[in-house]
């Protein structure tokens, strides 16, 4: 006994990787078992049940001490490894996964849909038995010529087709409409992993695994769920048959048993009417199906929407918002695609009995009614045919034999031919799978991005395009301690700029901005200005240092660009906030109306027609009033800061200037950032980044400001002259034939030197001034 406890303290101590644990625990349950008899078996099953357990309870250190926000980005300079698409291990396991969540349980919608597809598939396989044996019964009774015998079968066989068509056509309802549950069951749970800590934005631009994310959740989905459950009836269907014609078979060798016309008119006129039923009871499918890929089309282009602006919308956080406009363009998809298949369903019905049935029982009349209708030869009286009855028995279970070996065999082959269907399962599965992989991963902050080499050190492929100070190598965890606070403060302590291709923008920031505080941000373009932002509303990860900023409810971002969402024009004011939101606030059209007068944007509610008008505002909108649109939300929601990136550049100057002064008086902390000098009165501080890494905080006086940068200005036109002076000068020398001093002097360089010595005198006389 001993033994087996310091063997299983070896194995809990020294075994790591959970395969070769796992074998390890199997031989010794076999070496005991072989050894020792059954005695030890329980003991050798108790340790691998230990490790088993152990390896699953094992957690991640850091999700131990609490660390779980913290996230890990894994940079590859080559491509990431493709998942196999390849009927192995790897697809049991994805395939299992997937099962459970479109599946999860027996008392669901989708369990009882499969269990009465498994009941139509077992009710086809025993009504083709049944088909079988009236064909050798028809058989029968046409080769001893007894009309009546055959006129009942004949009406068996009709009788059958009606509930025998209605199975056929209930198994492709059933089948498609499994198919479906099961979509909507992976697309609710795909759509809430895509939403969650602001998925969708992560996974194109902190994260490189996914490149058509849109794709993933409506062409993947769809043919993986169409797949399996087409699959599922290809295999189970099949299967049964093998089983259960192969048992009809040997019932036939047991009893020892074995197993021809119509008109021209009667085939000709069964052709004519059949195309005319099925003329005047086709549905229009037509423009049902036109109507599908409206829907279709629609709901992949609200994808492509988030997608397109996805920054914008995790800046507002209107992640709700989107999440139910997906969901509203769905729910029609499947209500025109339930719509199709409760037509096909009694069209097909109806095609199935009478291509398949009618048709057939058509030919069996065109081929035994010659048959038995011939008078056979002249015989004796009194004399009979001895064997007869014995002929018509073999002929019979020749018949019923062949139909059933005709549907063995057909079974047997999509059974064999599955396997094609099965490898393609395999690139569905992988690809689902692979999305839902990234989708939690992306979530929990865990990122792979597929870097560049060394060499190419200013990508150009990447959304975000910046002055980088190095390259970081390696992989990237986020050190930085993040803290929500209530109060209106923003605080960063070392906190550096990294862009998700790891280029280090700003190695180190430090500022502070406090209530009172309006804060103004300049720099040359890709200096990490906007860069910063995202930083503070939590889009990109702090790597080091310490970061205190409030809740992002309390922030509003505005872009130079607005988001335009989907919906009315009062939607466009209260996004991401829906009109209960709105009326819980205490808020009337008439105070949305106040608020874009101050914005200038009154008259554009008369202009459209009211609040409740819907269109696709990007476009109805110009760029100046698509700016204030975005304004008026500030005022909208008032938050405690206000984050402005050339919020209103393309708004006259006038119009910018009370914007601005309403925000100050509403007490809103304005961070902007901005080229006009027209908005540096409405700040007090100043955070001015060089473009080289560097930056600068420090108050800032407006007067000194506005009378170097009019110097500036003037030292510039003046130096942008001495080339045109200098070909003044030549001209001149030409006209007169004569010669000057300076002809010939080089005033470019000279002009470069006066430029930075200029601009360098300004700096200093900038940093001297009493701010």
């Amino acid at each position: 006994m001993s033994k087996m406890l310091q063997a299983q303290a070896a194995l809990k101590k020294g075994l790591s990787n959970p395969k070769f644990a796992l074998g390890a625990a199997v031989a010794l349950i076999v070496a005991y078992r072989a050894r020792q008899g059954k005695g030890y078996l329980g003991q050798a099953t108790h340790i691998a049940r230990v490790l088993v357990e152990e390896l699953r309870s094992k957690k991640n250190p850091k999700e131990e001490n609490g660390e779980d926000t913290k996230g890990r980005i894994e940079v590859q300079e080559h491509s990431t490894k493709k998942s196999s698409t390849s009927v192995d291990a790897d697809f049991y396991r994805r395939i299992l996964k997937l099962l459970k969540i479109i599946m999860p349980g027996i008392w669901t919608k989708e369990f009882g849909l499969l269990l009465l597809h498994t009941s139509s598939l077992v009710a086809r396989t025993f009504l083709s038995i049944y088909v079988a044996q009236l064909e050798g019964g028809m058989v029968k009774a046409i080769v001893q010529t007894d009309v009546w015998v055959f006129l009942g079968y004949i009406m068996k066989w009709l009788g059958v087709a009606i509930p025998a068509t209605f199975v056929n056509s209930a198994i492709r309802f059933l089948e498609s409409n499994l198919a479906l549950a099961f979509r909507s069951r992976l697309v609710a749970h795909a759509y809430k992993l895509y939403f969650k800590n602001q998925t969708y934005y992560r996974i194109g631009n902190l994260d490189s695994r996914l490149a058509n994310a849109d794709q993933n959740l409506t062409e993947d989905i769809t043919t993986f769920c169409e797949s399996v459950a087409h699959l599922y009836s290809h295999l189970s269907k099949p299967s049964l048959d093998v089983l259960l014609m192969g048992a009809s078979l040997y019932g036939l060798a047991q009893k020892g048993n074995a197993s021809s016309r119509l008109p021209m008119l009667l085939g000709g006129t069964c052709f004519y009417v059949t195309a005319m039923i099925l003329r005047a009871a086709s549905p229009k499918f037509g423009k049902l199906v036109a109507q599908e890929a409206q829907y279709k089309g629609h709901l992949r282009y609200v994808h492509s929407r988030v997608i397109a602006n996805a920054e914008e919308i995790a800046f507002y956080s209107g992640h709700d918002v989107e999440h139910n406009e997906l969901k509203k363009s769905y729910r029609k998809v499947v209500q025109q695609m339930n719509l199709i298949f409760r037509k096909r369903l009694w069209y097909i019905m109806l095609e199935q009995f009478l291509m398949k049935y009618v048709w057939s029982a058509n030919g069996l009349l065109m081929v035994a009614i010659p048959i038995i209708t011939a008078k056979g030869p002249d015989l004796a009286e009194g004399e009979v045919l001895a064997d007869s009855e014995a002929v018509s028995l073999r002929t019979q279970a020749f018949t019923t034999a062949k139909s059933l070996l005709l549907s063995l065999a057909d079974a047997t082959e999509r059974v064999m031919s599955s396997y094609k269907e099965i490898t393609e399962l395999a690139g569905y599965t992988a690809r689902v799978s692979d999305m839902l992989t990234v989708f939690e991963e992306v979530s929990k902050g865990r990122y792979t991005r597929t870097g560049v080499s060394s060499s190419k050190k200013h990508n150009t492929q990447g959304k975000h395009t910046h002055k980088a100070l190095e390259r970081m190598e390696g992989n990237l965890t986020v050190d930085g301690k993040v803290t929500i606070t209530d109060s209106a403060l923003i605080v960063a302590d070392d906190v550096p700029i990294i862009t998700p291709n790891r280029d280090v923008v700003v190695s180190s920031l430090t500022l502070k901005v406090t209530d009172g505080m309006h804060l103004l941000i300049t720099g040359p373009n890709g200096c990490g200005k906007s860069s910063l932002f995202r930083i503070l509303c939590g889009l990109w990860p702090a790597y080091r240092g310490q970061l205190v900023h409030p809740d992002p409810k309390h922030m509003v971002f505005i872009p130079q660009r607005p988001y335009m969402s989907l919906g009315t024009l009062r939607d466009q004011v209260i996004y991401p906030d829906s009109l209960e939101v709105m009326q819980q606030k205490g808020l009337t059209d008439s105070d949305l109306e106040d608020i874009l007068d101050i914005v200038h944007l009154r008259h554009i509610v008369h202009r459209e027609g009211g609040w409740d008008v819907e269109s696709d505002w990007k476009d109805v909108f110009s760029g100046g009033e698509k700016q204030r649109m975005g304004m008026a939300r500030l005022f909208y929601h008032k938050p405690k800061f206000a984050l402005l990136d050339e919020c209103t550049s393309a708004v006259s100057i006038d119009v910018e200037g009370k914007i601005f002064q309403a925000a100050k008086d509403a007490g809103i902390i304005m961070l902007t950032i901005t080229h006009r000098p027209s908005l540096w009165k409405y700040h007090t501080h100043l955070l001015q980044f060089d473009g080289e890494g560097g930056w600068r905080l420090e108050e800032l006086n407006v007067a000194t400001r506005l009378t170097l940068n009019e110097e500036k200005q003037k030292l510039e036109a003046q130096l942008a002259g001495i080339p045109r002076m200098q070909q003044r000068l030549n001209e001149l020398c030409e006209v007169l034939g004569e010669d000057s001093v300076l002809r010939n002097t080089d005033f470019s360089s000279l002009h470069s030197i006066a430029s930075v010595a200029s601009l360098t005198s300004l700096n200093e006389s900038y940093d001297n001034s009493e701010l």
